[in-house]
C-alpha cells in the first residue's frame, strides 16, 4: 500500500495547468480553483475535471449541471488565490476581474488563455472526489501568452519563449 504522503509529494512532481472552475445556474454562481483537469476525447471533445466532495460548491455544481474550465495567464496567480481562498463569499471571488456567460451560462474568465464551456454529462465518486465527465459545448480562445502552472506545490509560468524550442 502506497503512504497518502508519498503520494502527494510523488504528485507534486506532475506539473498542471491552473484554472478556475466555475458554474451558475437555479443553485447559483459559484467557483474554484483546480489543476485536476484533462482532456479524455476529442470525439465528442470532453474534459474530465476533479472536485472534492466536501467542497462547500461541490452540491451546486452537480445542481447546475454545467460548468466553465478558465485556463489562467501566467500573470493570473491572484486570481488562483482568490477562487482558492475558502473565506470569500461569492460575490468577492467574482468582482475583481470581468466575466461573461457563454452557451451554457457559468461564467467565462474574459482574460482567459482559453474557456471551455461545458456541460456535465457524468459524475463518478472516487474516493473523497467526485469526477465530472463535462461535454465542451463551445471553446473561446484568448490571446497567446504565458501560462500558469503548479509543479513542487509552486506557481511558475510557462513562458512564450517555450515555443521557440520546439
Amino acid at each position: 500500500m502506497v503512504a497518502i504522503t508519498d503520494f502527494r509529494n510523488a504528485m507534486a512532481m506532475l506539473g498542471g495547468a491552473v484554472t478556475v472552475i466555475t458554474t451558475d445556474g437555479p443553485s447559483g454562481r459559484f467557483g474554484f480553483t483546480a489543476s485536476a483537469v484533462c482532456s479524455v476525447t476529442d470525439t465528442p471533445p470532453t474534459l474530465l475535471v476533479c472536485m472534492n466532495r466536501s467542497s462547500f460548491a461541490n452540491e451546486h455544481f452537480k445542481s447546475n449541471g454545467v460548468l466553465c474550465v478558465n485556463v489562467l495567464a501566467g500573470d493570473h496567480q491572484g486570481v488562483s488565490g482568490i477562487f482558492a481562498d475558502r473565506n470569500l463569499r461569492t460575490e468577492e471571488r467574482f468582482a475583481s476581474h470581468a466575466w461573461s456567460a457563454l452557451q451554457s451560462g457559468a461564467p467565462a474568465l474574459d482574460e482567459a488563455l482559453v474557456n471551455f464551456d461545458c456541460r456535465i454529462a457524468q459524475i463518478h465518486e472516487v474516493g473523497t472526489h467526485n469526477i465530472f465527465y463535462c461535454d465542451v459545448l463551445q471553446i473561446r480562445q484568448g490571446p497567446s501568452r504565458e501560462a500558469l502552472v503548479y509543479f513542487d506545490r509552486a506557481y511558475h509560468r510557462l513562458c512564450e519563449d517555450s515555443k521557440a524550442s520546439r
